[in-house]
């Protein structure tokens, strides 16, 4: 049943962080570290206020590069690879994941707003390197980031995915309300689900989702 209101689905598109892997992985707990370094750095401010910013810019701009280069004009090639050069070695492979994604017809993209090169390397530590058509990150839409409308309207003219024939599987909310208005297909992954219209499927465990869909 489930797999019927994904049969129109041509092109399959992935978050990363949170997605991907579980939240349990808690990359962002490194990321962040190291966002709130640069911030101190490069602002010439303490960690209290650029911890405070890092979040401020976050709520107010989808991301705190976005913020960043938006009020500050920094350099986001820079900042992407300071950030995101964290550990990623107690991630683990999941073959049923894997074998999920594998199993989806059609094509198979990654789209973050983190860097390609970071994501590349999460989805490798994964053991799913060579299952996806494409990975794109923030530089792939200008820097504009998810929730922006026209990041995934850059990201998916760039692909020549047609949004009514693909679904989003995402975690954070606030991310599927665009792909939901352009015709999507919309999947939250998360340990609790989030009530809204613009989302119509909720899951907790991802590799199990895409194991009803290619079972039913």
């Amino acid at each position: 049943m489930i797999r019927s209101r994904f049969s129109h689905v041509q092109t399959w598109v992935f978050d990363l962080d949170n997605t991907l892997y579980p939240p349990e992985a808690r990359l962002f707990d490194q990321i962040e570290v190291r966002m709130t370094d640069w911030v101190m750095r490069e602002l010439g401010i303490d960690r209290d206020a650029a911890n405070s910013l890092r979040r401020d810019y976050w709520h107010r701009f989808g991301t705190t590069l976005a913020g960043l280069m938006r009020l500050h004009g920094v350099d986001p090639s820079a900042y992407l690879y300071e950030v995101h050069d964290i550990d990623l070695g107690h991630l683990t492979p999941d073959p049923h994941l894997a074998r999920g994604i594998a199993a989806l017809p059609g094509r198979r993209i990654v789209y973050t707003n983190a860097s390609r090169p970071y994501a590349e390397r999460v989805v490798a530590a994964r053991g799913l390197a060579g299952l996806f058509d494409a990975v794109y990150g923030v530089e792939h839409a200008g820097f504009h980031p998810k929730p922006e409308r026209a990041a995934f309207e850059a990201v998916f003219a760039t692909d020549g995915l047609s949004p009514d024939r693909a679904a989003m599987f995402e975690d954070d909310p606030r991310n599927l309300a665009a792909p939901h208005e352009m015709g999507m297909r919309t999947v939250h992954v998360a340990p609790e689900p989030t009530e809204a219209p613009h989302i119509h499927h909720h899951t907790d465990d991802l590799a199990h989702f895409l194991g009803q869909l290619a079972a039913a």
